[in-house]
Protein backbone atom coordinates (compact mmCIF):
# COMPACT_ATOMS: atom_id res chain seq x y z
CA UNK A 1 0.00 0.00 0.00
CA UNK A 2 1.29 3.41 -0.97
CA UNK A 3 1.73 6.10 1.64
CA UNK A 4 2.90 9.66 1.12
CA UNK A 5 3.60 11.55 4.33
CA UNK A 6 4.25 15.28 4.20
CA UNK A 7 6.00 17.33 6.84
CA UNK A 8 7.47 20.78 7.26
CA UNK A 9 4.49 23.08 6.90
CA UNK A 10 3.83 25.95 9.24
CA UNK A 11 3.44 29.67 9.72
CA UNK A 12 6.10 32.04 8.42
CA UNK A 13 6.36 35.75 7.71
CA UNK A 14 6.56 37.12 4.18
CA UNK A 15 10.07 36.77 2.85
CA UNK A 16 10.74 33.74 5.00
CA UNK A 17 11.56 30.17 4.10
CA UNK A 18 10.18 26.70 4.69
CA UNK A 19 11.22 23.25 3.61
CA UNK A 20 8.63 20.60 2.93
CA UNK A 21 9.39 16.90 2.88
CA UNK A 22 7.38 13.98 1.55
CA UNK A 23 8.38 10.45 2.41
CA UNK A 24 6.91 7.79 0.16
CA UNK A 25 6.53 4.11 0.89
CA UNK A 26 5.00 1.11 -0.80
CA UNK A 27 6.31 1.68 -4.30
CA UNK A 28 8.76 3.62 -6.42
CA UNK A 29 7.70 6.51 -8.55
CA UNK A 30 8.75 7.98 -11.84
CA UNK A 31 7.41 11.42 -10.97
CA UNK A 32 7.13 13.05 -7.57
CA UNK A 33 6.16 16.56 -6.75
CA UNK A 34 4.00 19.11 -5.06
CA UNK A 35 0.65 20.72 -5.71
CA UNK A 36 -1.12 23.32 -3.64
CA UNK A 37 -4.67 24.42 -2.99
CA UNK A 38 -5.48 27.85 -1.65
CA UNK A 39 -8.84 28.55 0.03
CA UNK A 40 -11.63 28.63 -2.54
CA UNK A 41 -9.35 27.62 -5.40
CA UNK A 42 -8.43 24.47 -7.25
CA UNK A 43 -5.40 22.28 -6.74
CA UNK A 44 -2.52 23.59 -8.84
CA UNK A 45 0.91 22.35 -9.79
CA UNK A 46 3.84 23.77 -7.83
CA UNK A 47 6.74 21.61 -8.98
CA UNK A 48 7.55 18.10 -10.08
CA UNK A 49 10.69 16.07 -10.56
CA UNK A 50 11.41 12.83 -12.33
CA UNK A 51 13.53 9.94 -11.10
CA UNK A 52 16.17 11.16 -13.56
CA UNK A 53 16.27 14.61 -12.04
CA UNK A 54 14.30 16.67 -14.53
CA UNK A 55 12.22 19.38 -12.90
CA UNK A 56 9.18 21.46 -13.76
CA UNK A 57 7.92 24.54 -11.94
CA UNK A 58 4.86 26.71 -11.97
CA UNK A 59 5.74 30.19 -13.23
CA UNK A 60 4.61 31.68 -9.94
CA UNK A 61 7.35 29.89 -7.97
CA UNK A 62 10.25 29.88 -10.42
CA UNK A 63 13.36 31.34 -8.85
CA UNK A 64 11.95 31.03 -5.33
CA UNK A 65 11.19 27.33 -4.87
CA UNK A 66 13.50 24.38 -5.46
CA UNK A 67 12.37 20.80 -5.71
CA UNK A 68 14.77 17.96 -5.01
CA UNK A 69 14.58 14.26 -4.57
CA UNK A 70 16.45 11.52 -2.77
CA UNK A 71 15.68 8.33 -4.67
CA UNK A 72 17.40 6.16 -2.10
CA UNK A 73 15.05 7.51 0.58
CA UNK A 74 12.05 7.71 -1.74
CA UNK A 75 11.63 11.28 -0.53
CA UNK A 76 10.93 14.54 -2.28
CA UNK A 77 11.63 17.99 -0.86
CA UNK A 78 10.45 21.48 -1.62
CA UNK A 79 12.64 24.34 -0.47
CA UNK A 80 10.54 27.50 -0.46
CA UNK A 81 12.28 30.86 -0.20
CA UNK A 82 11.07 34.45 -0.45
CA UNK A 83 7.62 33.34 0.54
CA UNK A 84 4.69 35.58 -0.32
CA UNK A 85 1.21 35.96 1.12
CA UNK A 86 -0.19 34.29 -1.99
CA UNK A 87 1.83 31.14 -1.28
CA UNK A 88 -0.58 30.37 1.54
CA UNK A 89 -2.20 27.03 0.78
CA UNK A 90 -2.39 23.39 1.66
CA UNK A 91 0.53 21.68 -0.05
CA UNK A 92 0.01 18.15 -1.29
CA UNK A 93 2.65 15.63 -2.16
CA UNK A 94 2.10 13.84 -5.46
CA UNK A 95 3.63 10.68 -6.84
CA UNK A 96 3.04 8.83 -10.06
CA UNK A 97 4.04 5.44 -11.45
CA UNK A 98 2.70 2.86 -13.91
CA UNK A 99 0.03 1.83 -11.40
CA UNK A 100 -1.44 5.27 -10.92
CA UNK A 101 -1.27 8.62 -9.18
CA UNK A 102 -1.11 9.07 -5.44
CA UNK A 103 -1.61 11.96 -3.05
CA UNK A 104 -0.56 12.80 0.45
CA UNK A 105 -2.99 14.26 2.97
CA UNK A 106 -1.50 17.73 2.74
CA UNK A 107 0.38 20.13 4.96
CA UNK A 108 -0.69 23.68 5.68
CA UNK A 109 1.62 26.53 4.74
CA UNK A 110 0.56 29.96 5.99
CA UNK A 111 2.33 33.17 5.14
CA UNK A 112 1.33 36.00 7.42
CA UNK A 113 2.83 39.04 9.06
Amino acid sequence: QVHLVESGGGLVQPGGSLRLSCAASGSVFSIMGWYRQAPGKGRLLVATTTSGGSTNYADSVKGRFTISRDNAKNTVYLQMNSLKLEDTAVYYCYANNVYGAYWGRGTQVTISS
